[in-house]
């Protein structure tokens, strides 16, 4: 029996409509790995073969696009072949500065590599495999991976679900089960294309007149309004109705908690999340050079601060970012009196559920950065990201991920293209400056051919508007950062990873004084990883600890 074309979720497909040379919509990640003392092998031929032992694990691997005659609505998803050989490919860096271990060069070369974009009649992922990395102490080869994958096939947990079937608990790999071998995508004629095409559409829209009541009632349920319930006593009103309560609901939301100035006084009119957000350097229209650099801390020192602040990781992760924003811009002379707005996925995604798509929306919280002290940065973040799952709590289970989408590919496109063109991003005022994103990852060291993966640094999107994008991802015993920018709107992105070192060992400190005031001993550090051979960023690392980060070495830390 063939295997019939699945279509994209409205979701996923509007990915491909928004991706311009300015945006590319693909996310992925930099590694690095250590390979065995002694290795003589082939690593890019290793990893090839590893690769292809389990494409049958990760359904993105395996299939492409194929789009509806007209680009009426969205494309169906159709199994494909495979070149390794073009998907896996192995690129040299340049020469090694002076004192560099290799990790320098490999963030300008992703910096490079990610401005190109995936190319829609194969599978859309690219693999690279970086060499020329400095050895370890016992004399093991370093290896980098820099993996690119589109955002219309995976999201942030759907990428973990992939790494874990591409990647091993050990060294020596595992037990797989035989491929299933699934028939090529039935073709189709024009006719039952469209006819099938026309058919998903009127399912999403039977489907989406269903879910109205329901939504109307948990956006009313979000705000506590009995009238929201009672308006849907008719038919007629139950749209009118659900649009008042989501009025409602934004109003709520944009009041929020008052926004204090330096001295503890409430400015008045200012608000804690739904805001216009001021002007910063990076809310701009994007070009297509990218800068990309990394930044690994120890996620024992993470849980101390959250420990002592009483906080979320999540919380933290925002404190150490609000922080490192605020340093930047005031050298930069460009800090806002209002604070920064960062623009926060948030996961529809159900227990379990680890399907490749994209089932997440997006909030947005208040960073604090007009505050001057980074003890009142985190009771205001704390305070901010309260508001923003109160308000979300019921409106979670309600938010679509797939919708009717007949004509969308002409608007989305033309829009998209319309608002770059038109350098829209530059004169309406922003409602996001940062995206930050905190994607929970392995804390046991993985495998790949072999190597043990070292780091994970995530590189994900820039858009018009949100010149910068943070993702952090936890992976064993430490949280590594990406940090993507538009190169035009922050070139000295490794200037901002400093600024993120800066930031956490101000926290740490503010924490240690809290800790001592209840505690009769030092809190005793633990090491983000034990391992008798220092890694490429625990050497660096070490160097950090002695002196001033060196921009060549931006933001390798563990």
């Amino acid at each position: 029996m063939a295997n019939l074309p699945v279509p994209l979720s409205g979701l996923d497909a509007a990915f491909l409509y928004l991706e311009t040379p300015q945006m590319p919509m693909h996310v992925g990640a930099l590694h690095t790995f250590a390979l065995p003392p002694g290795y003589r092998g082939d690593f890019v031929a290793d990893v090839r073969k590893h690769m292809m032992a389990r494409a049958h694990l990760a359904a993105p691997l395996g299939r492409k696009l194929l789009a509806l005659p007209l680009n009426l609505a969205t494309p169906s998803w159709v199994s494909a072949r495979v070149d390794f050989d073009k998907h896996v490919t192995a690129v040299k860096l340049p020469r090694l500065a002076r004192g560099s271990n290799g990790m320098a060069e490999a963030e300008a070369l992703v910096s490079k590599l990610h401005s190109v974009l995936l190319e829609r009649d194969r599978p859309l992922w690219r693999f690279y495999v970086l060499s020329g990395f400095k050895p370890l102490a016992d004399g093991s080869s370093v290896f980098g991976l820099y993996t690119k994958l589109h955002h219309a096939a995976v999201d942030g947990q759907a990428a973990v679900a992939l790494a874990q079937a591409t990647l091993d608990l050990q060294a020596t790999g595992r037990q797989l089960d035989a491929p299933i071998v699934l028939p090529r995508s039935a073709r189709q004629g024009l006719a039952q294309q469209l006819g099938g095409a026309l058919a998903y559409q009127m399912r999403q829209v039977v489907d989406l007149a269903k879910a109205l009541p329901g939504t109307a009632k948990a956006v009313g349920g979000a705000l506590g309004q009995k009238a929201a319930s009672s308006a849907l006593d008719g038919a007629a009103s139950a749209r009118d109705a659900m649009l008042e309560a989501a009025t409602r609901a934004a109003h709520k939301w944009i009041e929020g908690i008052e926004v204090r100035d330096a001295k503890g006084r409430a400015l008045a009119g200012s608000t804690r999340n739904l805001t216009i957000a001021p002007r910063t350097p990076f809310n701009a229209t994007v070009g297509r050079k990218r800068a990309f650099a990394t930044v690994s801390l120890p996620l024992a020192e993470l849980k101390l601060l959250r420990q002592a602040f009483d906080a979320t990781l999540n919380d933290v992760v925002l404190a150490i970012c609000s922080g490192a924003l605020r340093s930047y811009l005031q050298a930069h002379d460009a800090l806002p009196k209002a604070p920064l707005i960062a623009a926060v996925p948030v996961s529809l995604r159900a227990k379990g559920d680890t399907s490749a798509s994209n089932q997440a929306s997006m909030s947005v919280v208040s960073l604090g950065t007009h505050l001057s002290t980074p003890a009142r940065r985190v009771a205001h973040i704390k305070e901010a990201t309260a508001a923003m799952k109160t308000a979300l709590l019921n409106l979670k289970s309600v938010m679509p991920t797939d919708f009717p989408t007949l004509g969308v590919p002409w608007l989305l496109t033309g829009l998209t293209a319309l608002y770059g063109r038109g350098r829209l991003a530059d004169r309406i005022p922003p409602l996001a400056n940062v995206v930050i994103s905190n994607v929970p990852g392995p804390l046991v060291p993985l495998y790949m051919a072999g190597g043990r993966m070292l780091t994970n640094h995530p590189s994900s999107i820039v858009v018009h508007g949100v010149a910068l994008n943070i993702t952090v991802q936890t992976y064993a015993g430490a949280l590594d950062f990406g940090l993507m920018a538009c190169a035009k709107a922050m070139p000295d992105v490794a200037t901002f990873a400093e600024a993120i070192h800066t930031s956490h060992a101000e926290l740490l400190k503010l924490a240690q004084r809290q800790l001592a005031k209840g505690q009769p001993a030092p809190v005793a550090r633990k090491r983000a990883q034990k391992s008798t051979a220092k890694s490429v960023a625990e050497e660096a690392r070490t160097k950090s600890r002695r002196k001033p980060r060196s921009p060549l070495v931006a933001g390798v830390g563990r």
